[in-house]
Formats: structure tokens, C-alpha cells, sequence
């Protein structure tokens, strides 16, 4: 069973959110230069935790951050980006959402530095910066409902479930599977602790971001 979260129907963004479009437009950008050039592309620009902690290749903490390793990694994460990225733009202005989304990347990228620091295994992609804006949205909104895809099996229907609920089940399970990757360093997973430490990034700190004259506009879109 999985949960697909597609849109916050308790409320409209009061303006087109450009810079989330932006993000989603630059993240598939860079998987096209990916498949055009390989794996010696993949490998000079994804972060390697080791590297990070030797001072060598700073500048993949921001680059790998736009990077992702299949189609599924890409669709599944702007999918997510796309769900609570509007309204968390709308809730701060566009250039305190971009420096909010920036930052909690950085953080969740440090995170996993710090809990696999010797790991040679390359680390890539926006699912640590869209756990910040999950969190923050949490945050913000935990009471909107966000129309999700409830998929079981090979059955699919649309439901809609309280960002409460939603977000804090995605995040117990982040949080239930710390670890994971530093436990198996050879074969690379899932970055567990980049996503808890974007997370909590963006639920401490959005409110210091938010513009709050300028949050979405109740409502209800069904």
C-alpha cells in the first residue's frame, strides 16, 4: 500500500508559485544533463561523504541537491515538491521560500555527512530540502487536507487525508529507519537521515521565514 500526495485542498496560493516551478523545472533540467552524459557526471557532481569531511568537493552540498538517480527518484520526489511547495511559497514570499528550501537542503545533506562520514557512496538528490518544506508545512497548515492517491495493489483511488496525519506517518517512518544507510555503506539506499534532519529543519524554522499577511486563501478543491 502507498500514499501519493497530490495537492492541499483547503486553501489557494494566492500567487503562481514560481519559485517551486522553477526548482521542478532546474531538477529536470540537470536528470536530462544525467542521462545525456553518464555516470561520469553523476559521480563528479553527487556528494560523497568522505569527500565532505576531507574539505574536498564543497560544492556538491549544493549540487547533489538537484541530482537524482532514476526516473522514479525524480517523478517521486517533485511529486511531493509539487503537494506542499505551493502553499509554503505563498506562506513566506519567493525569496524567503528559496532560502528556506536551500538551507534545509544543506542541513539534510549535512545530516547524513554526519551520520555516515566515512561512506564513499555517492549521496543525491531534493527529497532532504522537500523534507524541510514538508515540515514546515506541517508546521503551517497542519490541518489542510491533501487530496492523495491511495494505491493497493494494482487499485488506485483518490482520498483525502489531514496533512497531520499524512506528513507525521511519512515522518515516523523516516525517523523508525535512521541508520539504514550507515549500516550498509557498500550498497547506498535511502538517505534516512538526511530527511529527518531536513524535517525538523523546516519545523523549527518556518516560522522564522513565513510572511504571514501573505498565506494562502481558504477553500475547499475537490
Amino acid at each position: 500500500m502507498g500514499v501519493i500526495p497530490l495537492s492541499d485542498v483547503s486553501r489557494r496560493p494566492s500567487r503562481f508559485p514560481i519559485v517551486t516551478a522553477s526548482i521542478v523545472g532546474l531538477n529536470v533540467v540537470v536528470f536530462v544533463l544525467e542521462l545525456a552524459n553518464g555516470d561520469a557526471f553523476v559521480t563528479r557532481w553527487s556528494l560523497i561523504p568522505a569527500d565532505i569531511v576531507a574539505g574536498r568537493h564543497w560544492v556538491t552540498i549544493v549540487t547533489s541537491m538537484f541530482m537524482h538517480g532514476s526516473f522514479s527518484h525524480i517523478i517521486g520526489n517533485m511529486v511531493f515538491l509539487w503537494a506542499f511547495g505551493p502553499e509554503m511559497e505563498d506562506a513566506m514570499t519567493p525569496r524567503r521560500y528559496l532560502a528556506f528550501y536551500l538551507l534545509g537542503g544543506l542541513v539534510a545533506t549535512l545530516g547524513q555527512v554526519v551520520a555516515s562520514p566515512a561512506s564513499t557512496v555517492p549521496n543525491l538528490g531534493a527529497s532532504g530540502a522537500i523534507a524541510a518544506v514538508m515540515g514546515g508545512f506541517l508546521v503551517t497548515y497542519p490541518h489542510d487536507r491533501i487530496r492523495s492517491l491511495l494505491v493497493i495493489f494494482v487499485f488506485i483511488r483518490t482520498t483525502y487525508i489531514p496533512a497531520i496525519l499524512l506528513i507525521g506517518v511519512w515522518f515516523l517512518m523516516q525517523f523508525v529507519n535512521v541508520g539504514t544507510v550507515g549500516q550498509q555503506p557498500a550498497v547506498g539506499g535511502v538517505a534516512y537521515m538526511a530527511h529527518v534532519s531536513g524535517f525538523i529543519f523546516g519545523a523549527v524554522t518556518a516560522r522564522l521565514f513565513e510572511n504571514r499577511p501573505g498565506l494562502g486563501s481558504l477553500t475547499e478543491r475537490v
